[in-house]
């Protein structure tokens, strides 16, 4: 099959989607399929377009078998409303030239968010006559209300009427968990139209590894720390305030460390927190390469998932595959209704704690560190559950299958 894959987020950037659908699209080259990929420059996580990709329109690569079509887009470090306007509405018109661009694809892939980016390719499968594969990783615009970064009731009302027609003019939506099939039902979207993929991990890559000669904790002066680590994106609907402040209850335990790994310009505004509170147990370290994830996330004893407490059915956290893989213990400060909170609890290897409670989670924390065993139990169930239910072959069978169907059709 000629595969069209439209995804704002791609290879180089090292966490969220991008890595997910670089190995989706690579999978699927192996596999024999033309695979090409439209996409702006990578700018994520600093927001800010890469060095070796400033100053162009467009670039085309070739990388892995995969033919990377690249486009323009605005972007700003710190943007306002406006500049998150102007970056959607950027990218959906360079992107759409450059997708003209090449052979008729037989099966478009959107990944979403952005939502606007709908248009194009709902425009591109009319011209081309092939199905689209609507993929969604957030519900917008849920996800944008509720942490209040979308305020204005027209611009809400504009972004529902973008849901209503990229959830129409696609052919199939892929959601990546059960309380989406839930959200998009109580929407009207036919039953039919929706399959469920969960998210994957590379199970031989991330895997667990001995806490002894560690180079992550050797760097970091953590060899004989009880490690709570969390690692990924420090955005809004995360609240990592709550994780500073839980570490405040546990300073009078020396052999726990706290660790936070993230975007530089976030963990400053984290220091500032932990100044504050005087959060001395606390270590921020800046994103690691991604060949060093598995000596990283082998390096904690205990893992952390975070979110807000209105974060419930639009919003499931791509690291929980991650950390299930990696064989270690989970603490989830989640809602206990949203749809992370479910994943942990099915795999059996997590705590469920209520969100925004400092209190409740350096418990969970110091209940593990009194009980070592129990962690390693934890630790266990994940790493078979995400072997059993995310490896990447599973999931890549499931959209070749799913391609293969709508392209018969």
């Amino acid at each position: 099959m000629r595969i069209l894959i439209y995804t704002y987020n791609y290879f180089p950037e090292p966490i969220g989607i991008a890595p997910l659908i670089t190995e989706l699209a690579e999978g699927l080259a192996r596999r024999g399929h033309q695979v090409r990929v439209v996409t702006g420059m990578p700018n994520y996580p600093e927001r800010q377009i890469y060095p070796a990709y400033r100053g162009k329109w467009y670039l085309t690569e070739l990388t892995n078998q995969v033919a990377i079509q690249r486009s323009y887009i605005w972007i700003r470090p710190k943007p306002s409303l406006l500049d998150r306007l102007l970056l959607e509405l950027s990218f959906v018109v360079t992107s759409f030239f450059h997708a003209l661009k090449g052979k008729r694809p037989d099966i478009i892939l959107l990944t979403a968010p952005p939502l606007p980016v709908a248009l194009p390719a709902a425009f591109l499968g009319w011209i081309h006559r092939c199905p689209v594969v609507l993929n969604l990783q957030d519900i917008l615009p849920d996800a944008a209300v509720h942490v209040g970064l979308l305020k204005n009731p027209k611009l809400i009302r504009i972004f529902e009427i973008l849901e209503k027609f990229a959830y129409r003019t696609a052919t199939k939506i892929s959601v990546i968990a059960d309380g989406f099939v839930d959200n998009l039902r109580s929407k009207g979207v036919p039953a039919q139209k929706i399959v469920q993929i969960p998210n994957w991990v590379d199970v031989n890559f991330i895997r667990p590894l001995p806490r002894e000669n560690n180079e992550f904790r050797a760097t970091y002066e953590l060899k004989d720390k009880f490690v709570v680590l969390y690692s990924g994106n420090i955005a809004l609907t995360q609240g990592l305030e709550t994780v500073i402040e839980a570490a405040v209850h546990l300073r009078h335990i020396p052999d726990i460390a706290v660790v936070i790994v993230g975007e530089e310009k976030a963990l400053e505004r984290l220091q500032a927190w932990c100044n504050t509170c005087g959060a001395t147990n606390v270590r921020l370290i800046p994103f690691q390469p991604r060949p060093k994830l598995p000596d990283m996330l082998s390096a904690a004893d205990v893992g952390l998932v975070v979110q807000k407490r209105n974060v419930i059915s639009f919003n499931m956290p791509s690291k929980i595959q991650v950390l299930l893989a990696s064989g270690r213990a989970i603490i989830a400060s989640v809602p206990a209704n949203g749809t992370a909170a479910k994943a942990i609890q099915q795999s059996g290897g997590g705590s469920i704690i209520p969100p925004e409670d400092p209190a409740a989670m350096a418990e969970a924390i110091l209940e593990l560190y009194n009980n070592p065993a129990k962690a390693a139990i934890m630790g266990k169930k994940n790493r078979e559950y995400a072997v059993e239910n995310y490896a990447f072959e599973q999931a890549l069978n499931r959209y070749e299958e799913l391609f293969a169907t709508l392209q018969k059709r």
